[in-house]
């Protein structure tokens, strides 16, 4: 009896396909800004407070997007402070810096930067390291903390903002399904990235230890996400999840115009009298150098 055996996993071109469909979801992502900062509004302070980031800290932001959270963290720590806003697509970073001159900020720098390449960055420069759901998506989730670890002075923190686990994110994970079994993907690899990859119950306090930190926190944060309808929320996630579209690529137009029908039909569910609640828990750890 043969065996068939799984493709390995392909780091380089998962990061190439990443870039590549970060800059083309770019306008979308930062037009969705004002909702996603709304959406992941508490769970971000919470990623500041276990971060301690306060008036006059430097934090570096790792996978920044657009930086909505980046401009969030230049006003907690005022002029005295500074961020540093780092992403992998270069598009995404303009919208944050004409965001930041726009509100006047003068706190805020972009660099186009990998987060697994961090080693570019002054060792011991910043007093906290942050990620919001950006750390699931490294193929090589260690590398990306070591640099964080380096880029921070002796007692910096790192934090993240990470999804939890499939079942208490379904408004993400029926679609997740759906494309799986239409695309016939299998299921992911150990240690491959994903959007649930640090989410089962005890792997982000483990992730955390192996890098190297201490005094290690992790707190679970309930962020339903609130739309007017399940099409709305499609709409959402078909213009800026590109963990979706990566999953897609095998199907053909109709059959993935197909796919984004099931899954509206599918998120009905969580349709209410004030419309579309969809279940959502971030964990947000923390850990000191």
């Amino acid at each position: 009896m043969s065996t068939v055996l799984q493709p390995a996993f392909d780091a380089a071109a998962f990061k190439t396909t990443t870039r590549a469909q970060w800059q083309a979801a770019a306008e979308a992502w930062h037009r969705w800004g004002p909702f996603v900062g709304d959406w992941l509004g508490e769970a971000t302070e919470t990623m500041f407070d276990l971060a301690r980031i306060g008036p006059g800290s430097r934090v570096l932001d790792v996978a920044a997007g657009a930086g909505e959270q980046s401009i969030s963290a230049a006003r907690r720590v005022g002029e005295s402070g500074h961020v540093l806003a780092t992403d992998i697509a270069p598009a995404l970073l303009e919208r944050a810096a004409a965001d930041a001159r726009t509100a006047g900020l003068s706190n805020v720098e972009t660099r186009e930067l990998d987060g697994e390449a961090l080693d570019a960055l002054p060792a011991g420069s910043f007093d906290a390291a942050i990620s919001r759901v950006g750390l699931i998506y490294f193929p090589d989730q260690q590398r990306a903390l070591a640099g964080m670890c380096r880029a921070l002075r002796p007692g910096g923190r790192v934090a993240a903002i990470v999804y939890s686990t499939p079942e208490r994110n379904a408004f993400f994970s029926i679609p997740v399904k759906i494309i799986r079994e239409r695309a016939k993907l299998p299921a992911p690899l150990p240690g491959q990235p994903g959007p649930f990859s640090l989410g089962a119950e005890g792997v982000l306090e483990a992730a955390f230890t192996k890098a190297g930190l201490r005094d290690i926190e992790v707190r679970k944060v309930p962020s339903p996400v609130k739309l007017p309808s399940a099409a709305e929320c499609v709409r959402f996630e078909r213009e800026s999840f590109g963990a979706l579209h990566q999953m897609m690529v095998a199907l053909s137009e109709t059959e993935r115009a197909q796919a984004w029908q099931a899954i509206e039909e599918a998120l009905r569910t969580f349709e209410t009298g004030d419309g579309f609640v969809g279940p959502c828990e971030m964990l947000v750890g923390a850990g000191t150098v």
